[in-house]
């Protein structure tokens, strides 16, 4: 039964499985590897990891990085991690899944039965991911139906129950927080507080959860069909968000402010930290999902073209999404920065009964050091703001604070509001779906290869026994508490866990199954032995910058106590976010949380270590005395 049998043999004797001395399944046994469901094209497949690897960290997070770390200088360490990390990463997983066609409990059990953990920590981990992430497209969903009307309802405060002002948290706020932070989530002030299910987003997330389930309920023969349209659609709005976007006054300033390069940035560790972080997450890496995809490719695919591809359409739609977003940024900056010149001017104006329209903008910074010259008293009286272009494209955000706070007001000054929104946030929507795709494969493809069910249950109920269990799971989500919490999933399920779970899979492949064996395995696939860049990557740089992130990454959480910010309408400092430190239960939960996917990877090694000893001890009461004879 080719690869499948040989990986049957491997879990019985306790050995790893030559991958290079499998024999090619053969089509005409019907075997386990025949059965296996098939790519209809390359382009399916290709267009699965881009859209599971492209997902919203390229619109939300790169062009922040970029901007936060000096611009030009951050594709520096973006490029060194790129090359070093997550191409020669990307390519073990591709490699693995296509040559074993398994997911990634097969794959890392055939390897070693002592790394069987470490494809449940994976799926553990992709479930995990898969609440909180849909959670987001629940929001994203919330707000494409609300950008049906005109105009936007975050385009002003509502009034007050005696309808003679405006709501007092609106107005010491702005339309677009209070649309988001009270409208939509209804948050309270504290996490202690759970509140009540939001029943508007439970409803939300039903929605989502039934589109997924639709989209992924006959595996790679559903969601190959959808990913035509998932992958492509995002591409199609960004283009048409950039054409616009260089149209509008301020783009300029913004892609100047974004791109303008500080090489002195780069003596700071913490860029480096993030730059290769943000590698390793936006590829998706050590989910077990580019696993479960390669596992239905053709064993003799050319899976390091396809990893070096994928790896780089990723980068560069980065870098397309930055250039997008920030001449869109650029455009808020610029309208933010001409109105706060205008309310000086009309200060101005009133005080010194000066003709209207007859100091302008260009004029305004030589009559206001003319008048506080002259009158310096005059002046001083007057609520004169700072007005700094500056200032105003400083004020970028990244995560959700990017989607559903600065970008929303951005979309307000555009022409055409709603229009753009709906634009905007299906763009959003269908960019998330196509990455849960390969979240849910992670998870049911591993399930369906180890035989969770029965073989007569049919694969749609196993995938909507996981959806439910899913949208149950996220419910919590929709409390009025529901974004600390998804904030807490955010920072502590996936990234220590990824480290660990890459850092395992490279050495695993390297060192316990033996380079020379993958190397031969990748030569069976592709007519090419590796270069020595794949082989020096593989072997000691990959497995040492892991290990130096991981070191980084915990030292960093260290250094501080953990804290949040919480929307406190009686914060003295309202709007800004109140800090917070997390009381001990939810620093409890956070350490779980971060411990649980990779406790498997021990617990599975031990409960192989004690059944083989079992096996030993059984073997030996069996076996005839010989001393007796």
């Amino acid at each position: 039964m080719g690869v499948e049998r040989g990986a049957t043999l491997a879990l019985r004797s306790g050995h790893s499985v030559a991958m290079a001395h499998a024999p090619e399944p053969d089509p005409a046994t019907g075997d386990l590897g025949d059965e296996r469901p098939r790519w209809d094209n390359k382009a399916q497949y290709l267009l699965s990891c881009i859209g599971f690897a492209v997902g919203l960290g390229n619109i939300w997070r790169f062009p922040y990085l970029c901007q936060t770390y000096g611009g030009g200088a951050f594709l520096v360490p973006y490029v060194i991690a790129l090359i070093f990390e997550g191409i020669p990463l990307f390519h073990v997983e591709l490699a693995v899944g296509q040559r074993l066609r398994k997911g990634s409990i097969g794959v890392w059990t055939a390897i070693s039965p002592y790394l069987g953990g470490l494809g449940l920590g994976c799926v553990m981990l992709s479930f995990l991911v898969s609440l909180y992430y849909n959670t987001i497209l629940t929001w994203v969903l919330w707000y494409f139906l609300n950008s049906f009307q005109h105009p936007l309802p975050w385009s002003s405060c509502p009034p007050d129950l005696n309808r003679t002002g405006f709501v007092e948290e609106c107005q010491g706020s702005s339309a677009v927080s209070y649309f988001w932070y009270r409208q939509t989530l209804n948050i309270t002030a504290d996490i202690n507080d759970s509140g009540s299910i939001q029943w508007r987003l439970l409803i939300c997330l039903a929605a989502c959860w039934a589109v997924v389930y639709m989209c992924v309920i006959r595996g790679i023969e559903t969601t190959g069909k959808a990913i035509y349209f998932t992958a492509s659609f995002p591409y199609l709005i960004l283009t048409i968000f950039l054409i616009r976007g260089l149209t509008l006054p301020g783009a300029t300033e913004g892609l100047i402010y974004l791109f303008t390069p500080n090489m002195q940035i780069l003596q700071n560790p913490r860029v480096w930290l993030d730059a290769a972080t943000q590698i390793f997450f936006s590829l998706s890496l050590a989910f077990g999902g580019h696993i479960a995809f390669a596992s239905y490719n053709s064993p003799r695919n050319n899976c390091r073209k396809d990893a070096v591809v994928i790896a780089l359409v990723n980068s560069m739609t980065s870098l397309y999404a930055s250039i997008a977003v920030f001449s869109i940024l650029g455009f808020k900056a610029t309208n933010s920065y001409e109105h706060c010149l205008d309310r000086n001017i009309l200060s101005l104006i009133n005080e010194f009964d000066f003709p209207e329209q007859s100091i302008s903008r260009d004029d305004y910074p030589a009559v206001l050091r003319h008048l506080t010259t002259t009158q310096p008293r005059r002046v001083a009286r007057l609520p004169l703001k700072v007005c700094h272009l500056e200032d105003f494209l400083d004020k970028s955000a990244s995560g959700p604070g990017l989607a559903f706070i600065v970008f929303t007001e951005a979309v307000l000054h555009m022409p055409g509001a709603p229009v753009w929104a709906v634009l905007f946030f299906g763009m959003l929507f269908t960019l998330g779906l196509s990455s849960m795709f390969g979240n849910m494969e992670a998870v049911i493809t591993p399930m369906l290869d180890r035989g969770f069910l029965p073989r007569w249950v049919p694969k749609e109920a196993l995938t909507g026994l996981v959806c439910l269990t899913c949208f149950l799971s996220a419910t919590c989500f929709t409390l009025q508490s529901g974004n600390y919490w998804l904030e807490i999933f955010d920072n502590f399920a996936a990234p220590l866990n990824l480290l660990i779970f890459a850092f395992l899979e490279v050495v695993g492949v390297v060192y316990v199954y033996g380079m020379k064996r993958f190397c031969d395995d990748i030569a069976w696939m592709t007519g090419r032995q590796p270069s020595p860049y794949w082989r020096l990557t593989w072997r000691v740089i990959s497995p040492l910058l892991l290990l130096t992130i991981f070191v980084a990454y915990v030292t960093l959480l260290a250094q501080k106590p953990l804290s949040y910010k919480a929307w406190n309408p009686q914060y003295e400092l309202f709007p800004s976010r109140q800090e917070k430190l997390y009381p001990g239960w939810v620093c409890a939960a956070c350490v779980l949380l971060s411990l649980f996917p990779m406790l498997w990877v021990p617990m599975a090694a031990l409960a192989q270590l004690l059944t083989r000893w079992k096996r030993m001890w059984r073997d030996r009461d069996l076996r005839p005395d010989t001393d007796t004879r």
